[in-house]
């Protein structure tokens, strides 16, 4: 079993937040890691509710904030709706994955996660009026 690192970064390569998950297989295809990153962070909300959410994709009824979303309510997420948006988002170019030094373009691509890989997730921001 291995372990990977799931890392936020700006489009400048500036560190947002990190988290690590363990006990995984060898191999994973990058829609079953963004389902797993999603599955954890919403598990983390749930487990303690607020009024902010740091997550890869915006929850229903939530507002955008710098670095993370606001709540309206303190209410439970649910975590096989935000991991749909996600892999949408992903297919849609609304972030991109890094494995080590190469940028993944397929949700069924397998990533190979012995020496437990950082997966670096970069949220691309539409320009205003662009």
């Amino acid at each position: 079993m291995t372990a990977v690192t799931f890392r936020d970064e700006t489009a400048t390569g500036t560190p947002v937040a990190a988290f690590e998950v363990g006990g995984l297989p060898s191999r994973m295809t990058v829609r079953a890691l963004i389902r797993l990153r999603v599955r954890e962070e919403v598990a983390r909300y749930n487990a303690r509710p607020s009024t902010r959410f740091n997550g890869l994709v915006r929850p229903d009824d939530a507002e955008t904030e710098l670095n993370g979303y606001r709540m309206r309510d303190r209410r439970p997420i649910d975590w096989e709706r935000q991991a749909e948006i996600a892999e949408r988002a992903f297919l849609g170019n609304g972030f991109f994955v890094l494995a080590g030094d190469r940028q993944v373009e397929d949700l069924d691509e397998e990533i190979d996660l012995t020496g437990d890989p950082d997966l670096v997730f970069v949220k691309l921001v539409p320009l205003v009026g662009g």
